[in-house]
């Protein structure tokens, strides 16, 4: 089971304080961890709202809304995607979150991951080959571009 532990975005992160060395370090840590125990499979911080941008449609048309966005509390400022056996073990490793970050008041969700079962019967073989061939390109061009 693939499992999103988000950090909810705060104050600091919205106005781009960046992280201290102390805790770079304790995250690195906690990073490797999850690494060496093979349940990592990525983990970035994300920029403030102030440099990114909503879409939202309204009878199927686009707007756009550039940020920031006012209610911090709806806001990711990271993420872990991770594989584990179960949502406890997912749990376990977001209780592992350091207490360095937000000085102990981080905010920590976790989120499962649809894999194609859950979608049952009307995502038919033919529809999951096309989405396994779409990943295995995209990997594919990801990997080419790091070249």
């Amino acid at each position: 089971m693939r499992f999103m532990i988000l950090r909810k975005a705060d104050k600091d992160t919205e106005a781009g304080m960046m992280p201290s060395e102390p805790l770079l370090a304790v995250m690195g840590q906690y990073m490797e961890e999850m690494t060496q125990a093979g349940v990592l499979l990525a983990a970035e911080g994300l920029q403030p709202s102030s440099k990114g941008a909503r879409v939202r449609f309204s009878g199927g048309k686009p707007a756009v809304i550039d940020g920031p966005f006012t209610e911090t509390k709806e806001l990711i400022a990271g993420f872990c995607l991770i594989q584990v056996n179960s949502k406890q073990e997912a749990v376990d490793w977001a209780k592992r979150w350091p207490a360095l970050d937000a000085d102990g008041e981080a905010g920590i969700e976790i989120r499962q991951v649809f894999e194609a079962e859950d979608f049952g019967p009307e995502f038919t073989p033919e529809l999951r080959e096309a989405e396994e061939r779409m990943r295995a390109e995209a990997t594919q061009l990801a990997n080419d571009a790091k070249r």
